[in-house]
C-alpha cells in the first residue's frame, strides 16, 4: 500500500511550488500548456493561479503588458471583465478567463507562419498632401506606380526646411497584427528633368490604438484627406528606431529588431527628413509610392478597446460577433479593387473623348475624372503633378 501510495504522489507536491513553477515556463508551446493543464485539476488550478499563459505572450510580445484587462463577450452581446483586483470570491474565474483568451492570444502568437502578407487594409490619412486627391495616400495602396505612363504616388507638400517630417498612417486587417517588417518605395518622377527621387532621409514606425472607434466618414477618400492624421487621436504602444532610407527606386525592406503586435491595428509611417529638392519651386518633398506593412493578423475574434487611460481585450468566442477587423478588410478589399479599376479607366485612352453628360455619368459611377492636356501641355501637367 505504500508503495502505491508513493507512486501516485503529485509531480507538484513533489517538487514545491517554486521549482514545479520554473518547470512550467520552460514550456515555450500553448499545446504543451493546454496538455499540461489537462493532466489533473490540481495541475490545471496551478497553470492558471500563476498565469503561465499570459507569461508565454510576453516572452514573444512584451507589448502584451499593454493590457489592462480582458473581457469575453457571450452570444448575447454581454461582456464579463475585470479591470480592479478581483475579490477572493471572484478571483477564480477572473484567472480562468485571463487563462482562456491568453491561450487563444498565444496560439495565435506562436502559431508557425510562411504566408506572411500585407495587412493594410484602409488609409487613414497623411500629415500633408500636395495635389489631392490626384496624390493621395490611397495610391500608396496600389501594386503598380504607373498607368498608361501616368504616376500613382502620395506627395507631401513642399517645404523650404528639409527637416520638416512626414506621416502616413493605416488600418490594418485585425485589432491585433503581429508585424515583423515594413516595405517603403520612394517615388521616382520620371516626368521630371534628372528622374528625381524623392525619398525621404530616415523613418520610422509607430504601432498603436485609436482613442475612440475610427468611423467611415473620417478616414481618407476621393472627397475627404483624412480627419485622423494628429497623434492626440492615437495612443502609440511602440516606437521603432529609425532606419536610414536610400534615395533609390525600389521596394526598400525595413525589418524590425523583433516581431512587434501591434495593439490597436493602427501604424503610423514617419518620414523623417527630405533630401530631394524641385527644380521648378526650389521646395523640398517626399513621394512614396508604395507601403507594405508585413505580417500576420493574430486572430479576428480579438479586439481592443480604450479604457481610461488603458486598453481592454476583448475576446469573442462566436467570431460573427466580431464588429471591426472582419468587416473591415473583406470591404476595403474591394473599395481597392474599385478604385484602382477607376484609375485604369480614367487613364485609359478611351476615357479621353468622353464628355458631357456621359462623363457626368460616369465621373459619378467612379469618380471625379483626371483633366488630360494635349500633348503640347506637358510641361504645365508636370508642374502640377509635385
Amino acid at each position: 500500500m505504500e508503495e502505491v501510495a508513493e507512486s501516485s504522489t503529485d509531480f507538484l507536491d513533489f517538487l514545491g511550488p517554486d521549482t514545479s513553477a520554473t518547470v512550467f515556463t520552460m514550456l515555450h508551446d500553448p499545446a504543451d500548456l493546454a496538455r499540461a493543464s489537462a493532466v489533473s485539476r490540481s495541475w490545471r488550478t496551478f497553470v492558471i493561479a500563476n498565469q503561465f499563459s499570459k507569461m508565454q505572450c510576453l516572452r514573444v510580445c512584451p507589448e502584451v503588458s499593454t493590457f489592462a484587462a480582458v473581457e469575453v463577450s457571450s452570444s448575447s452581446g454581454s461582456k464579463d471583465h475585470d479591470v480592479a483586483g478581483p475579490s477572493s470570491c471572484a478571483e477564480g474565474e477572473g484567472l480562468s478567463r485571463d487563462h482562456m483568451v491568453y491561450m487563444h492570444l498565444a496560439h495565435g502568437l506562436l502559431a508557425p507562419y510562411s504566408d506572411a502578407r500585407n495587412c493594410i487594409t484602409r488609409s487613414i490619412g497623411a500629415s500633408s498632401t500636395d495635389n489631392f486627391p490626384e496624390e493621395t495616400i490611397e495610391n500608396t495602396l496600389e501594386p503598380i506606380d504607373r498607368v498608361e505612363m501616368r504616376p500613382s504616388y502620395w506627395s507631401s507638400g513642399g517645404q523650404r526646411d528639409p527637416a520638416v517630417p512626414e506621416w502616413l498612417i493605416y488600418r490594418l486587417q485585425a485589432d491585433l497584427c503581429l508585424v515583423d517588417e515594413v516595405k517603403v518605395q520612394p517615388f521616382k518622377a520620371f516626368f521630371q528633368y534628372g528622374d528625381p527621387i524623392y525619398s525621404a532621409k530616415c523613418i520610422r514606425f509607430q504601432m498603436g490604438y485609436p482613442t475612440s472607434p475610427l468611423q467611415p466618414e473620417t478616414l481618407v477618400c476621393d472627397e475627404n484627406k483624412g480627419q485622423l492624421i494628429d497623434d492626440s487621436n492615437y495612443v502609440w504602444t511602440y516606437t521603432s528606431p529609425e532606419f536610414p532610407m536610400l534615395q533609390e527606386n525600389v521596394l526598400q525592406s525595413f525589418k524590425l529588431p523583433h516581431p512587434v503586435l501591434c495593439i490597436g491595428g493602427v501604424v503610423k509611417v514617419e518620414l523623417l527628413g527630405r533630401v530631394q529638392k524641385q527644380a521648378m519651386d526650389g521646395l523640398y518633398y517626399i513621394c512614396v509610392s508604395h507601403v507594405q506593412i508585413v505580417g500576420k493578423p493574430v486572430s479576428q475574434e480579438l479586439e481592443v478597446a480604450p479604457h481610461g487611460k488603458s486598453v481592454v481585450m476583448n475576446y469573442y468566442p462566436d467570431p460573427r460577433r466580431c464588429s471591426v477587423a472582419r468587416s473591415d478588410s473583406s470591404g476595403d478589399d474591394g473599395r481597392s479593387k474599385w478604385h484602382g479599376f477607376a484609375s485604369r479607366f480614367w487613364h485609359s485612352g478611351r476615357a479621353r473623348g468622353i464628355g458631357g453628360l456621359n462623363q457626368g455619368l460616369l465621373s459619378r459611377l467612379f469618380g471625379a475624372p483626371l483633366q488630360f492636356g494635349g500633348e503640347d501641355d506637358v510641361s504645365d501637367e508636370e508642374g502640377e503633378l509635385l
